[in-house]
């Protein structure tokens, strides 16, 4: 990239640097051939040495005077000639900077340059996204906010430029390129030791197909995240070990069978899913009964087949011109009164507005309530702009893509085991989802909680494992004690202990803990750090484990204590 830029400014300069060169070598040439006279008017020649540095702070407009002799007329007249060719070689040398500085692709060598320089100094793991948009943006928020560093690449400039306008708590490397180039990828440091994972968010599936394949060819190690809108997509993905695939209108479709057929459980997979330290609402449950959908793409594909997985009838409102094979369909958009009523929606029980234009949606919402006041409205949301109006509307539910597909990334990011825990609690009965609501929302309120999972070894726990080697018996409960008062618990709760490749969802706190668990977590934001000050400080340990007070460093000396130092375990 760096030997890039200098060819590439050589050669818009080439032709200044030249006509500079020649007017010095013309001048020092001339002033070496032609003789002057002394103060007893004696011939002598400047020197090459002489005429060199006359040239130079006099070609510079610096001036200084005739050295080392008083010139004659003829010097000078040469001289004269020197000045003036000079300052037009630095006029043309300026000109061509000018236009170097502006040229497109001189801007791009030097920012891809900056962006693999800055790739080389990070000396930490990140996550390689690809595709700043709506959902690149949440990603990437919460990911800042949960320390987590990154490195963008989009297609469109001004997404790269905004990222110096952010708040990042760290500095964030972007280069506005096209991600299905495999060279981009390799300068965004996907071969690199430090890319421990690769986002495909963009709004192409083939550009993310492509990311996928590249990474799953130039790094096979490192997991990789891919949005796919649609089922073919996400075949071709699969077919070659794609790690992660997130389709969010399938997602939705799952979501809203699991919370026809199981409230408990949807609310569940939502909660612990959101944006951590979000405010959490629960989605009201969805009625059984005749539902109508309007807009029969993707999206509304995937709602129509789990509303007809859950035995409910269904009429479809699309624009297309042929009908729609084993559904009642009308042709129209839903956002006048006409399509609607034929579609019975005075008798339905929901609608789905599910267009690709979010004035239409808002439009369908609207007329289909004024028709029908008891009617469960579920809206898709393309551009998250439009949140207010969506807010003022007030949906039962409303569905965000870049919300279903940036939680999921969180969730995959934050903790592999979290997933192992979904899958199990989507299998659980009805009233175990009931107790494990009621349980979260005892501990963590009404905010989305942040997810993380401990794993007992040395380099994580070293505390921890140094009591476990001293023949110490650690009880799980121990790791959610606040580690400035022993007696009080931390606002956090094990969702699953993960032993011997076998999960056990909401394990026993007198559980006695054994090397190489590993702990799924769920807590209030920042309690994280409060258990990491526990698992990793012996001194703080051995205070929560017995009571005893240990000074052992700076931090420790100034937490606040409220217990004595006499108390017992």
């Amino acid at each position: 990239m760096g030997n890039s830029v200098l060819l590439l400014g050589l050669r818009h300069l080439r032709a200044p640097l030249i006509t500079l060169v020649t007017v010095f070598a013309a001048g020092v040439a001339g002033l070496v051939l032609i003789p002057g006279a002394d103060a007893q008017g004696r011939a002598w020649h400047m020197t090459f040495t002489q005429a060199l540095y006359f040239v130079s702070y006099t070609a510079t407009t610096i001036g200084f005077g005739e050295i080392p002799q008083a010139f004659t007329e003829v010097q000078r007249l040469w001289v004269t000639g020197v000045i003036f060719a000079s300052v037009v070689g630095w006029a043309f040398l300026v000109a061509s900077l000018l236009g170097l500085v502006r040229d497109v692709a001189f801007r791009g060598a030097v920012t891809a340059a900056r962006f693999a320089r800055d790739i080389r100094a990070i000396r930490e793991p990140f996550y390689l996204i690809c595709g700043f948009g709506e959902t690149g943006h949440l990603v990437g928020r919460a990911l800042d906010r949960l320390g987590y560093r990154f490195v963008v690449i989009d297609i469109d400039p001004l997404r790269v430029q905004e990222l110096a306008l952010m708040d990042f708590v760290q500095d964030t490397p972007g280069l506005a390129t096209d991600a299905r180039l495999p060279r981009q990828l390799q300068a965004a440091g996907l071969t690199g030791p430090w890319c421990r994972g690769v986002l495909a968010l963009t709004s192409d599936d083939q550009a993310n197909l492509a990311v996928a394949m590249a990474v799953r060819l130039l790094n096979p190690a490192t997991p990789v995240l891919a949005r796919a809108m649609s089922r073919e997509v996400a075949a071709n993905m699969a077919s070659f070990g794609t790690d992660h695939i997130i389709n969010p209108f399938a997602r939705f479709g799952a979501h809203l069978a699991q919370a026809l057929s199981a409230p408990d459980t949807d609310r569940l997979i939502s909660w612990l899913t959101a944006l951590p330290g979000s405010a959490f609402e629960p989605r009201a449950r969805p009625p059984r009964g005749h539902w109508v959908v309007c807009g029969y793409g993707r999206f509304g594909r995937e709602v129509v087949a789990a509303l007809r997985d859950q035995g409910l009838d269904v009429s479809v409102i699309d624009t297309g011109e042929r009908p729609i094979a084993g559904l009642r369909s009308i042709r129209g958009t839903g956002t006048e009164a006409e399509p609607l009523l034929a579609a019975g929606i005075r008798e339905s029980v929901g609608i789905v507005a599910g267009t690709d234009d979010d004035i239409a949606n808002l439009s369908i919402a609207v007329t289909a309530r004024e028709l029908n006041a008891d009617l469960f409205v579920v809206v898709r949301q393309n551009l998250q702009a439009n949140g207010p109006l969506f807010e003022a509307f007030a949906a039962d539910v409303t569905m965000i893509s870049s919300e279903v597909i940036a939680n999921e990334c969180l969730a995959v990011i934050q903790t592999p085991r979290l997933a192992d825990f979904l899958a199990l609690a989507r299998r659980e009965s009805v009233d175990w989802s009931a107790g494990a609501v009621e349980r979260l929302g005892a501990v963590l309120g009404a905010r989305a909680p942040e997810v993380w999972s401990v794993t007992v070894d040395a380099a994580t726990t070293p505390a921890l494992v140094q009591a476990l080697s001293s023949g110490a018996k650690i009880e799980l409960g121990t790791l959610a004690r606040n580690p400035r008062d022993r007696h009080q618990p931390l606002p956090i709760i094990a969702l699953g202990l993960y032993r011997r490749g076998r999960l056990a969802t909401f394990p026993d706190p007198a559980e006695r803990l054994q090397s190489g668990d590993e702990v799924l977590y769920a807590g209030v934001m920042r309690m994280r750090d409060e258990q990491a000050l526990l698992l990793r400080n012996g001194n703080v340990f051995d205070y929560v484990l017995t009571g005893r007070e240990a000074p052992g460093g700076w931090l420790w000396s100034r937490l606040p204590r409220r217990c004595p130092t006499s108390s017992t375990n």
